[in-house]
């Protein structure tokens, strides 16, 4: 052999290995992007059987992916359910709760949380979107500095948000705590309790507006973007965003991410708030869909995750990325806004075959899309595993080999082998928080009696709620309409001291 060439050959040999043991060390540690999303029903996806409105995108990841028919939020309401995601809790423990824009930060710092299991793991993590869970210490914040605690010191190395919902002031930006572009001369005030400034508001300046709200929903306080909110804001005029612009800008941080992030492993929580109200999608959607408003951001939905797809197999990592889809809890249609999402349903059908809604204990409240794709690891196929977005915790710091203190996330299961397509077992037991809580056991689920509304006045969802026990055999009955706790009183007796144990 060529003595010049010999030292080539061991040159190349190292360098293969080296290759190599990165590449299995890459495979070992998958980038993870968790999109979750905002009121979107069981039915909503035709990939989940809707026939009014395609979904291509998230049909393809369905396609490539594990499609699962029983998985879960945790609640029939959005902060409870982002709660249990990120800590591994029930959020019934914490007596979590919708929170006002100005609620102080709900998750306590210090616990474990989905994020943190990243960074332990050495990934980068960031939060893009819709927050909901609080920020900073107390009620009362100057918006007008940086706030803290918040996402940034619950495990996300980056953070790009609105602090609650786009029905909620302050309706700005916050990048890692601060508000994005913030006069020092025009300072943020808010307030739910009572009027602050001289901004119109939708109860006095109701020609001013170009949604109107509902009645009674609360949705006619303050007026930015021509949109009456929930609670008082006023300054901050240059910061406050408009509603056509905050997909396009929370998808552009999401894949600016992505771009910075590609050659290690990174993990995204991308909270989009599509389709909660108020439903105003970017020109380009508007009157794509025959279903209305509703419609037509679901449809803008569905690209912002074909946009996100296309990012990484451009950047060459779509092998070695996870993608998570799923919904913090059902669908819900007149939610404080007159924007024809009932008129112009045109025979679709949000909660597909499921009974109730948002807000419901009834399955329609809490069974979700929920789609896994890890492209050429996990093999497609579609899975009635019964599992949870709060099993994720569990799942993912077994597979990153972490160790979960006693006491933290207790509630979160490893069910990694349902969500890597290779069991069709998930969890045993779940209990769901709708206005009712209820349990769920293999095909037998019982709602607690509750004397709460059966029907939500103002929504008209099917809350759930009966003064008596409710009994239900979801494999024959995923539409919950025969009671069978009569007839099943041993039944009814066992899931009420597993539930109350």
């Amino acid at each position: 052999m060529n003595r010049l060439f010999a030292p080539f050959l061991i040159i190349t040999s190292i360098i293969s290995i080296i290759s190599e043991n990165l590449k299995a060390q890459y495979r070992e540690k998958p980038n993870v992007i968790l999109i979750y999303v905002d009121d979107l029903g069981y039915g909503d996806l035709s990939s989940y059987g809707a026939t009014e409105i395609k979904t291509p995108h998230l049909d393809a990841l369905a396609d490539n992916g594990i499609r699962f028919t029983n998985g879960h939020a945790i609640s029939g309401t959005c902060t409870p359910s982002r709660f249990a995601l990120l800590t591994g809790e029930y959020p019934w423990r914490k007596g979590a709760h919708i929170l006002p824009g100005d609620a102080p930060l709900l998750i306590p710092t210090g616990k474990t949380t989905l994020p943190s299991v990243f960074q332990q793991a050495g990934y980068k993590t960031a939060v893009i979107g819709k927050w909901h869970l609080g920020l900073g210490n107390q009620t009362e914040k100057n918006w007008n500095k940086q706030i803290a605690p918040g996402p940034n010191e619950v495990g996300f190395d980056y953070s790009f948000i609105f602090p609650a919902t786009a029905d909620r002031v302050p309706t700005v930006f916050m990048e890692n705590g601060l508000v994005i572009g913030l006069e020092e001369s025009d300072p943020i005030l808010v307030s739910y309790t009572t009027k602050i400034g001289n901004d119109p508001t939708g109860k006095e300046n109701a020609e001013l507006l170009k949604m109107q709200a509902s009645p009674n929903h609360g949705h006619n306080n303050t007026i930015v973007n021509g949109i009456g909110r929930i609670g008082y804001m006023t300054g901050g005029k240059k910061a406050r965003w408009t509603d056509e612009e905050v997909p396009l800008t929370f998808l552009a941080k999401a894949k600016e991410f992505i771009e910075k992030n590609n050659t290690q492993p990174f993990f995204l929580y991308y909270a989009l708030t599509e389709p909660h109200v108020p439903r105003m999608p970017s020109t380009f959607f508007k009157g794509k869909s025959s279903l209305g408003y509703r419609g037509d951001v679901i449809l803008q939905m569905d690209w912002a995750v074909g946009e996100i797809m296309k990012q990484v197999e451009s950047l060459g990592i779509s092998q070695n990325t996870i993608i998570i889809f799923s919904s913090d809890n059902g669908p819900v249609l007149d939610d404080g806004y007159e924007d024809e999402a009932t008129s112009k349903l045109n025979g679709h059908d949000p909660a597909g075959p499921l009974r109730g809604g948002k807000y419901s204990a009834f399955e329609g409240g809490t069974r979700v899309p929920f789609i896994v794709s890890w492209p050429e690891t996990i093999k497609p196929k579609t899975s009635d595993a019964l599992v949870s977005q709060i099993d994720l915790l569990a799942s993912f710091s077994s597979f990153l080999n972490l160790h979960v203190s006693r006491g933290d996330a207790h509630d979160s299961e490893n069910v990694l082998s349902a969500f890597l397509g290779k069991s069709n077992k998930g969890r045993d037991v779940l209990i769901k928080q709708g206005g009712a809580l209820s349990i769920t056991k293999g095909d037998w689920k019982y709602i607690v009696p509750n004397r709460g509304a059966k029907i939500a006045k103002l929504t008209g969802i099917e809350l759930g709620n009966s003064d008596v026990d409710q009994l239900y055999n979801l494999k024959d009955d995923i539409g919950e309409q025969k009671n069978l706790a009569n007839e099943n009183l041993k039944k009814v007796k066992e899931l009420q001291t597993l539930l109350f144990k």
